[in-house]
Protein backbone atom coordinates (compact mmCIF):
# COMPACT_ATOMS: atom_id res chain seq x y z
CA UNK A 1 0.00 0.00 0.00
CA UNK A 2 1.10 3.67 -0.57
CA UNK A 3 1.83 6.02 1.75
CA UNK A 4 -0.35 9.04 2.15
CA UNK A 5 -0.61 12.07 4.34
CA UNK A 6 -3.56 9.86 6.27
CA UNK A 7 -0.56 7.63 7.49
CA UNK A 8 0.87 9.43 10.35
CA UNK A 9 3.86 6.04 10.50
CA UNK A 10 6.99 5.96 8.39
CA UNK A 11 9.66 3.64 8.71
CA UNK A 12 13.01 5.38 7.93
CA UNK A 13 16.28 2.57 7.03
CA UNK A 14 19.73 3.86 8.25
CA UNK A 15 22.73 2.16 8.82
CA UNK A 16 23.87 1.76 12.46
CA UNK A 17 27.63 3.43 12.69
CA UNK A 18 27.31 6.51 14.85
CA UNK A 19 27.57 8.92 12.66
CA UNK A 20 24.20 7.62 10.52
CA UNK A 21 22.72 7.32 13.11
CA UNK A 22 23.29 10.56 13.97
CA UNK A 23 22.59 11.84 10.63
CA UNK A 24 18.92 9.91 10.62
CA UNK A 25 18.18 11.44 14.22
CA UNK A 26 18.84 14.57 12.99
CA UNK A 27 16.04 13.57 9.41
CA UNK A 28 13.94 12.24 12.36
CA UNK A 29 13.94 15.35 14.44
CA UNK A 30 13.07 17.41 11.44
CA UNK A 31 10.52 15.58 10.05
CA UNK A 32 9.04 15.86 13.64
CA UNK A 33 9.16 19.43 14.00
CA UNK A 34 7.13 20.06 11.08
CA UNK A 35 4.81 17.26 11.86
CA UNK A 36 4.53 16.41 15.30
CA UNK A 37 2.15 13.96 15.18
CA UNK A 38 4.74 11.52 13.06
CA UNK A 39 5.86 8.73 14.19
CA UNK A 40 8.97 7.68 12.89
CA UNK A 41 10.44 4.47 13.33
CA UNK A 42 14.07 4.10 12.58
CA UNK A 43 15.46 1.28 11.43
CA UNK A 44 18.64 -0.58 11.43
CA UNK A 45 20.15 -2.29 9.19
CA UNK A 46 23.97 -3.46 8.47
CA UNK A 47 25.13 -3.32 5.06
CA UNK A 48 27.71 -5.23 3.22
CA UNK A 49 30.09 -2.42 4.07
CA UNK A 50 29.65 -2.14 7.69
CA UNK A 51 30.49 -6.30 7.58
CA UNK A 52 33.93 -5.32 5.70
CA UNK A 53 36.96 -5.57 7.55
CA UNK A 54 39.55 -5.04 5.18
CA UNK A 55 41.91 -1.74 4.95
CA UNK A 56 40.05 -0.70 1.06
CA UNK A 57 36.40 -1.34 0.60
CA UNK A 58 37.04 -1.60 -3.39
CA UNK A 59 38.65 -4.63 -2.86
CA UNK A 60 34.96 -6.06 -1.86
CA UNK A 61 33.39 -4.80 -4.66
CA UNK A 62 33.10 -1.08 -4.53
CA UNK A 63 29.64 0.30 -5.74
CA UNK A 64 27.13 0.55 -3.34
CA UNK A 65 28.55 -1.44 -0.12
CA UNK A 66 26.38 1.04 2.46
CA UNK A 67 23.66 0.97 0.46
CA UNK A 68 22.78 -2.40 -1.40
CA UNK A 69 20.78 -3.96 1.75
CA UNK A 70 18.82 -0.85 2.66
CA UNK A 71 18.27 -0.51 -1.20
CA UNK A 72 16.64 -4.09 -0.93
CA UNK A 73 14.84 -3.31 2.33
CA UNK A 74 13.43 -0.37 0.56
CA UNK A 75 12.22 -2.66 -2.32
CA UNK A 76 10.54 -4.87 -0.26
CA UNK A 77 8.61 -2.72 1.20
CA UNK A 78 10.16 -3.44 4.99
CA UNK A 79 10.59 0.85 5.09
CA UNK A 80 9.69 3.74 3.59
CA UNK A 81 12.47 5.49 3.06
CA UNK A 82 16.03 5.54 3.84
CA UNK A 83 18.71 8.43 4.72
CA UNK A 84 22.32 7.68 3.34
CA UNK A 85 25.53 9.71 3.07
CA UNK A 86 25.29 11.15 -0.71
CA UNK A 87 29.29 9.66 -1.53
CA UNK A 88 27.99 6.41 -0.35
CA UNK A 89 25.83 5.77 -3.38
CA UNK A 90 26.76 4.56 -6.55
CA UNK A 91 25.72 6.95 -9.98
CA UNK A 92 22.99 4.47 -11.02
CA UNK A 93 20.34 3.39 -8.41
CA UNK A 94 17.88 0.91 -8.85
CA UNK A 95 15.22 1.54 -11.34
CA UNK A 96 12.07 1.15 -8.85
CA UNK A 97 13.98 3.81 -6.68
CA UNK A 98 14.94 7.24 -6.66
CA UNK A 99 16.41 9.90 -4.55
CA UNK A 100 13.58 12.28 -3.19
CA UNK A 101 15.06 15.40 -2.12
CA UNK A 102 18.27 17.04 -0.38
CA UNK A 103 18.37 18.76 2.86
CA UNK A 104 21.07 20.95 3.26
CA UNK A 105 24.68 20.38 2.73
CA UNK A 106 26.75 20.64 5.43
CA UNK A 107 30.30 21.66 5.03
CA UNK A 108 31.86 19.50 2.16
CA UNK A 109 35.43 19.78 2.78
CA UNK A 110 38.25 17.60 4.33
CA UNK A 111 40.42 18.20 6.94
CA UNK A 112 43.93 17.52 7.50
CA UNK A 113 44.21 16.60 11.18
CA UNK A 114 47.81 16.29 13.09
CA UNK A 115 49.51 16.87 16.06
CA UNK A 116 51.55 19.61 15.37
CA UNK A 117 48.93 21.43 13.78
CA UNK A 118 50.73 21.72 10.54
CA UNK A 119 48.86 21.91 6.69
CA UNK A 120 49.49 19.98 4.15
CA UNK A 121 52.18 21.87 2.43
CA UNK A 122 53.68 22.06 6.40
CA UNK A 123 54.41 18.76 6.61
CA UNK A 124 57.77 17.40 6.49
CA UNK A 125 58.73 15.19 3.62
CA UNK A 126 58.56 11.47 4.18
CA UNK A 127 55.31 12.14 6.00
CA UNK A 128 52.85 9.21 6.59
CA UNK A 129 49.24 10.55 6.09
CA UNK A 130 46.28 7.84 7.40
CA UNK A 131 43.63 7.23 4.36
CA UNK A 132 41.72 4.61 2.88
CA UNK A 133 40.18 6.77 -0.03
CA UNK A 134 41.68 6.19 -3.34
CA UNK A 135 40.56 9.75 -4.19
CA UNK A 136 42.22 11.38 -1.10
CA UNK A 137 45.35 9.14 -1.47
CA UNK A 138 45.50 10.00 -4.84
CA UNK A 139 45.42 14.26 -4.35
CA UNK A 140 47.63 14.11 -1.17
CA UNK A 141 50.74 12.07 -3.64
CA UNK A 142 49.54 14.83 -6.06
CA UNK A 143 50.13 17.69 -3.84
CA UNK A 144 52.66 16.08 -1.90
CA UNK A 145 54.64 13.44 -3.95
CA UNK A 146 57.10 13.41 -1.09
CA UNK A 147 54.46 12.35 1.35
CA UNK A 148 53.40 8.46 1.67
CA UNK A 149 49.58 7.12 2.56
CA UNK A 150 48.42 4.40 4.18
CA UNK A 151 44.84 2.61 4.78
CA UNK A 152 43.07 3.52 8.00
CA UNK A 153 39.63 2.45 9.23
CA UNK A 154 37.40 2.52 12.00
CA UNK A 155 35.39 5.68 13.77
CA UNK A 156 36.75 8.82 14.48
CA UNK A 157 38.03 7.92 17.98
CA UNK A 158 39.96 4.57 16.71
CA UNK A 159 41.57 6.88 13.71
CA UNK A 160 42.48 9.82 16.56
CA UNK A 161 43.94 7.16 19.08
CA UNK A 162 46.36 5.96 16.26
CA UNK A 163 47.34 9.17 15.41
CA UNK A 164 48.78 9.80 19.10
CA UNK A 165 50.02 6.68 18.95
CA UNK A 166 52.42 7.36 16.32
CA UNK A 167 50.90 5.23 13.55
CA UNK A 168 50.36 8.08 11.39
CA UNK A 169 52.14 11.56 11.15
CA UNK A 170 48.36 12.91 9.97
CA UNK A 171 44.95 11.63 9.04
CA UNK A 172 42.56 13.05 6.79
CA UNK A 173 38.19 13.26 7.66
CA UNK A 174 35.35 14.63 6.13
CA UNK A 175 34.37 17.71 7.99
CA UNK A 176 30.40 17.17 7.47
CA UNK A 177 31.05 13.93 9.73
CA UNK A 178 33.10 15.95 12.88
CA UNK A 179 30.40 18.43 12.48
CA UNK A 180 27.43 15.96 12.70
CA UNK A 181 29.24 14.07 15.58
CA UNK A 182 29.88 17.16 17.68
CA UNK A 183 33.57 15.85 17.53
CA UNK A 184 35.18 19.74 17.04
CA UNK A 185 35.79 19.92 20.87
CA UNK A 186 37.92 16.99 20.83
CA UNK A 187 40.63 17.96 18.70
CA UNK A 188 41.89 20.54 21.57
CA UNK A 189 41.01 17.80 24.40
CA UNK A 190 43.26 15.17 22.57
CA UNK A 191 46.09 17.66 22.11
CA UNK A 192 45.33 17.66 17.62
CA UNK A 193 44.66 20.04 14.94
CA UNK A 194 42.81 20.60 12.04
CA UNK A 195 43.43 22.39 9.03
CA UNK A 196 40.52 22.73 6.27
CA UNK A 197 41.32 21.88 3.09
CA UNK A 198 40.02 23.93 0.17
CA UNK A 199 37.72 22.17 -2.16
CA UNK A 200 38.33 23.65 -5.18
CA UNK A 201 41.84 22.32 -4.43
CA UNK A 202 41.62 19.77 -2.86
CA UNK A 203 38.46 18.15 -4.05
CA UNK A 204 35.66 16.01 -2.08
CA UNK A 205 34.17 13.24 -3.20
CA UNK A 206 30.35 13.41 -5.19
CA UNK A 207 28.11 14.39 -2.69
CA UNK A 208 30.05 14.78 0.23
CA UNK A 209 28.63 16.65 3.20
CA UNK A 210 24.74 15.92 1.82
CA UNK A 211 22.25 13.46 2.73
CA UNK A 212 20.39 11.53 0.51
CA UNK A 213 16.45 10.64 1.21
CA UNK A 214 15.60 7.51 -0.85
CA UNK A 215 12.27 5.78 -1.56
CA UNK A 216 10.66 4.07 -4.36
CA UNK A 217 9.40 5.69 -7.42
CA UNK A 218 6.00 5.47 -7.12
CA UNK A 219 5.53 6.65 -3.23
CA UNK A 220 4.42 10.13 -5.36
CA UNK A 221 2.73 11.55 -1.93
CA UNK A 222 5.66 10.34 0.11
CA UNK A 223 8.47 12.02 -2.52
CA UNK A 224 6.17 15.27 -2.07
CA UNK A 225 5.72 15.20 1.37
CA UNK A 226 9.42 14.66 2.37
CA UNK A 227 10.57 17.00 -0.52
CA UNK A 228 8.19 19.78 0.86
CA UNK A 229 9.81 19.47 4.31
CA UNK A 230 13.91 18.58 3.87
CA UNK A 231 14.47 19.84 0.19
CA UNK A 232 16.85 22.75 0.12
CA UNK A 233 17.19 24.12 -3.80
CA UNK A 234 20.94 24.85 -3.69
CA UNK A 235 21.78 21.94 -2.04
CA UNK A 236 19.60 20.00 -5.00
CA UNK A 237 21.00 21.29 -7.74
CA UNK A 238 25.07 20.42 -6.76
CA UNK A 239 24.21 17.07 -5.78
CA UNK A 240 22.15 16.95 -9.10
CA UNK A 241 25.29 18.52 -11.09
CA UNK A 242 27.90 16.09 -9.23
CA UNK A 243 25.82 12.59 -9.48
CA UNK A 244 25.41 13.58 -13.30
CA UNK A 245 29.13 13.77 -13.33
CA UNK A 246 28.97 10.27 -11.49
CA UNK A 247 27.18 8.87 -13.52
CA UNK A 248 28.74 9.98 -16.91
CA UNK A 249 32.27 8.65 -15.63
CA UNK A 250 30.87 5.08 -14.13
CA UNK A 251 32.53 5.52 -10.84
CA UNK A 252 32.05 5.34 -7.04
CA UNK A 253 33.22 6.91 -3.96
CA UNK A 254 35.74 3.46 -3.79
CA UNK A 255 36.99 5.45 -7.65
CA UNK A 256 40.14 8.20 -7.46
CA UNK A 257 37.84 10.95 -8.87
CA UNK A 258 36.18 13.95 -7.25
CA UNK A 259 33.83 16.51 -7.81
CA UNK A 260 32.39 19.27 -6.24
CA UNK A 261 29.47 22.02 -7.48
CA UNK A 262 28.27 25.33 -5.74
CA UNK A 263 25.72 27.49 -6.79
CA UNK A 264 26.91 31.39 -7.49
CA UNK A 265 24.95 33.64 -8.62
CA UNK A 266 22.17 32.19 -10.40
CA UNK A 267 24.65 29.52 -12.23
CA UNK A 268 26.41 26.25 -10.90
CA UNK A 269 30.23 27.13 -10.32
CA UNK A 270 31.96 23.13 -10.48
CA UNK A 271 35.15 21.51 -10.65
CA UNK A 272 36.28 17.92 -10.89
CA UNK A 273 38.75 15.57 -10.73
CA UNK A 274 40.52 12.16 -12.21
CA UNK A 275 43.74 10.55 -10.62
CA UNK A 276 46.25 7.76 -11.17
CA UNK A 277 46.85 6.34 -7.30
CA UNK A 278 50.29 7.05 -7.55
CA UNK A 279 48.89 10.83 -8.11
CA UNK A 280 51.44 11.28 -10.95
CA UNK A 281 48.92 11.75 -13.50
CA UNK A 282 45.74 13.49 -12.82
CA UNK A 283 42.86 15.30 -14.96
CA UNK A 284 41.50 18.52 -13.19
CA UNK A 285 38.72 20.81 -14.64
CA UNK A 286 36.04 23.79 -14.07
CA UNK A 287 33.39 24.18 -15.80
CA UNK A 288 30.18 26.91 -15.15
CA UNK A 289 26.88 26.14 -16.40
CA UNK A 290 23.03 27.30 -16.13
CA UNK A 291 21.00 25.63 -12.63
CA UNK A 292 17.98 24.71 -15.14
CA UNK A 293 20.06 21.31 -16.18
CA UNK A 294 22.80 20.29 -13.36
CA UNK A 295 22.62 17.04 -14.49
CA UNK A 296 23.84 18.14 -18.04
CA UNK A 297 26.41 20.19 -16.45
CA UNK A 298 28.05 17.55 -14.72
CA UNK A 299 28.01 15.16 -17.63
CA UNK A 300 29.57 17.44 -20.22
CA UNK A 301 32.22 18.03 -17.52
CA UNK A 302 32.82 14.22 -17.34
CA UNK A 303 33.05 13.96 -21.20
CA UNK A 304 35.74 16.36 -21.00
CA UNK A 305 37.42 15.09 -18.14
CA UNK A 306 37.22 11.53 -19.93
CA UNK A 307 38.42 12.71 -22.93
CA UNK A 308 41.30 14.77 -21.68
CA UNK A 309 43.04 11.74 -20.09
CA UNK A 310 40.74 10.68 -17.34
CA UNK A 311 39.36 7.31 -19.40
CA UNK A 312 42.83 6.15 -19.38
CA UNK A 313 43.53 6.95 -16.31
CA UNK A 314 40.17 4.54 -15.11
CA UNK A 315 41.46 2.32 -17.42
CA UNK A 316 44.88 1.67 -16.19
CA UNK A 317 42.85 1.20 -12.38
CA UNK A 318 40.39 -1.14 -13.95
CA UNK A 319 43.02 -3.49 -15.49
CA UNK A 320 45.58 -3.41 -12.88
CA UNK A 321 42.16 -4.62 -10.39
CA UNK A 322 42.03 -7.35 -13.13
CA UNK A 323 45.39 -8.61 -12.43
Amino acid sequence: MLWSKNNKKLRLGTRGSALALAQSSMIATELRQHHPDLDIEQVTIQTSGDKFKGDYLAEAGGKGLFAKEIEEALLKGTIDFAVHSLKDLPGILPDALTLACYPKREDARDCLISKKNLSLSELPGGSIIGTSSPRRAAQILSLRPDCKTAPIRGNVDTRLKKLQENHYDAIILAVAGLNRLKLDSGFRRNDVFHTMLDPEIFIPAVGQGILGIETRKNETALIEFLRETLEDPDTAIAARAERGFLAAVGGDCYSPIAAYATVVREQIKMFCWIGAPNGKTVVRLEKTGEISNPELLGGKLAEEALDKGGREILDAIARCAKT
